[in-house]
């Protein structure tokens, strides 16, 4: 895990719990604003997917190079002779380097084990979360359901899917940042 984050050329220490959980929790706060957004005003979904996406890459990582998790994959994040392209210079959000050893990016055994037991956690919670969907389409063909219940059904299946989707891309490495202890910076 990285114990800092490099956002538009500022480093942020990231090496307290307490700042990672905070981060965490402005994440999914902005993403809850922004479905809720999302349904009240029709916007399409696939702005939404793209910002989860950019989440990611900006703050979690995981999936995806960049952000405090490193990639979950053991593939290199970036190749040292090749630099980074100028759009990332200009805004600085390019990533520094691997280490001097140029193995500094793989993720070694107590590594491997915390990524698989955050997964395992994400998974069983994403896989209680699906089961709202199914309980929704039992209780929809019910006809005594209240009258202030205005949103369609299809709206309700689409945001339950969208909440799914956020869950099962950042989830993972939300675990993985709120329960790592204080890092040592040396």
């Amino acid at each position: 895990m990285n114990a800092e984050l490099v956002f538009f050329g500022k480093r942020l220490d990231m090496a307290q719990r307490y700042r990672r959980r905070v981060l965490v929790v402005l994440i999914y706060a902005v993403l809850a604003v922004l479905m809720i957004a999302q349904i009240h005003w029709r916007i399409a979904g696939g702005y939404f997917f793209w910002i989860i996406l950019l989440a990611c890459r900006l703050f979690l990582g995981g999936y995806y190079s960049g952000g405090l998790v490193k990639l979950f994959n053991d593939k290199s994040p970036m190749r040292p002779d090749v630099p980074p392209p100028l759009l990332l210079l200009k805004l600085r959000v390019y990533q520094p380097v691997p280490g001097a050893n140029g193995q500094s990016w793989r993720n070694d055994e107590r590594e491997l084990h915390q990524r698989d037991r955050a997964h395992y956690w994400a998974y069983q919670a994403i896989f209680l979360a699906s089961l709202v969907p199914l309980a929704y389409s039992a209780m929809r063909f019910r006809h005594d359901l209240p009258d202030w219940f205005s949103y369609s059904s299809d709206a309700v299946y689409y945001s339950l899917m969208m909440v799914i989707l956020t869950l099962f891309l950042t989830l993972p490495q939300a675990i993985l940042l709120w329960n790592e202890p204080d890092m040592d910076v040396n």
